[in-house]
């Protein structure tokens, strides 16, 4: 296995079989797994957004970072207009920097 291999059950037949992931954001590192977060970023939705009618109005989306520093630049990056957007595309997601 690579570091891009899991080991998966098969649920029918109890085979052991081997899932790779083509996502390496995907995956959980597990030396990092348990660090505490205290610095996150909250995404909501504006009031009558027509995009919470697929998500609903009280959707939110809660990112966590260990230091200040990560979620600082987490935050611009989220912040900037990136490439995939049509010309026309107006996104209005609501980023707001939390503590816990």
């Amino acid at each position: 296995m690579t570091g891009y291999d899991a080991a998966a059950i098969d649920a029918h037949t109890g085979a052991r079989n081997t899932v790779t992931y083509c996502h390496r954001h995907n995956l959980v590192r597990k030396d990092l797994a348990n660090i505490d977060r205290r610095f996150g970023i909250r995404v909501t939705l504006p009031p009558n957004d027509t995009f919470s009618r697929l998500l609903g109005d009280e959707w939110e989306n809660l990112h966590w970072y260990p230091s200040e520093e990560e979620r600082d630049r987490a935050f611009d990056k989220m912040a900037r207009r990136h490439g995939y957007y049509r010309t026309t595309d107006a996104p209005t997601q609501i980023l707001e920097k939390i503590k816990r």
